[in-house]
């Protein structure tokens, strides 16, 4: 059976689920609402579960050119303890850049797990925290991982990304230069590292919430900033965004991908889009090895 693609629902459907997974609607408003455009005997569940994510890893956890698992680290600003997966190349010579990477609003799932191995294999010491760790990590559930999100304390969740940005700089292998890349929740929290650690060496939004006007002339790190073509929600704010860092001068590109929508590079459900995703990293990689490459 072909695999299914954004194009194969209704718009409208797109934006339920949309709301659904931001948590603007509950599960059951979204099966009654998205009832309204089912054909073909589907229902509002089965779009439901059609939309949802399936995990298929490109990278596997024993891929023999990767080496890594999951670590521990103290957060005394944060929540106490930190816990994430840290991936290196397996026959690295020397010292590796290194990528903080930043999960959706699900915590460590296997997808953010598979990204890391990724950057992994494009030569980088990569570290994914999981903001849920504090709450019992990841609960292998999409739903439940959602619930849980909305009990994190934010402040105590913002310290530890910041505290894991501290990490990977002082790790013994680390060239010293951290980026960081994030993803729907990951991608807001990519600005706000932006906004919060001037010597970060690079941050990439991929469809992120953009910081406060007030806060863009603290971004010292250069941006590459993704976002879908169908995303109102995200790219309403793109305006004040750009003229915010045109004014502070920051260094950035800004890509829109067209006909993509929120979630485009996330390969589990059918929102993703092969072709923009593709380009997204290529961009992503090449513009990690441009700025955190060791002086």
């Amino acid at each position: 059976m072909p695999r299914l693609t954004a194009r194969d629902f209704d718009p409208e459907v797109l934006k339920l689920f949309d709301q659904y997974v931001h948590g603007q609607l509950s599960r059951r408003d979204f099966i009654s609402a998205a009832a309204r455009y089912a054909v073909a005997g589907a229902t509002g569940a089965s779009l439901l579960t059609a939309l949802s994510p399936v995990f298929a890893a490109q990278v596997a956890a024993n891929d023999p050119r990767i080496k890594g698992g999951y670590a521990e680290y103290p957060s005394p600003q944060g929540y106490g303890t930190l816990r994430g997966y840290l991936v290196q190349p397996a026959n690295a010579g020397g010292k590796l850049p290194a990528v903080l990477v930043v999960h959706e609003n699900r915590g460590l799932n296997p997808h953010i797990e598979d990204v890391t191995r990724r950057l992994a294999l494009e030569g980088f010491l990569a570290f994914a925290p999981d903001a849920l760790f504090p709450l019992g990590g990841y609960p292998g559930n999409e739903d439940k991982a959602r619930e849980l999100f909305g009990k994190l304390d934010q402040s105590k969740t913002r310290a530890d990304f910041l505290e894991a940005v501290r990490i990977l700089r002082s790790h013994p292998s680390s060239n010293g230069k951290v980026g960081v890349v994030g993803f729907c929740y990951g991608g807001g929290m990519a600005n706000y590292l932006a906004t919060m650690v001037p010597d970060l060496a690079a941050a990439v939004p991929f469809y992120g919430a953009q910081p406060a006007a007030s806060e863009v002339p603290k971004i010292k790190a250069p941006l590459l900033i993704h976002d879908a073509e169908n995303d109102t929600r995200i790219r309403a704010g793109w305006r004040a965004y750009e003229a915010a860092l045109k004014a502070a001068g920051v260094r950035y590109e800004y890509h829109v991908y067209t006909g993509t929508e929120h979630g485009f590079n996330n390969d589990t459900t059918p929102r993703y889009d092969e072709a923009a995703a593709r380009l997204a990293w290529q961009r992503t990689v090449d513009f990690f090895k441009r700025h955190l490459a060791s002086a």
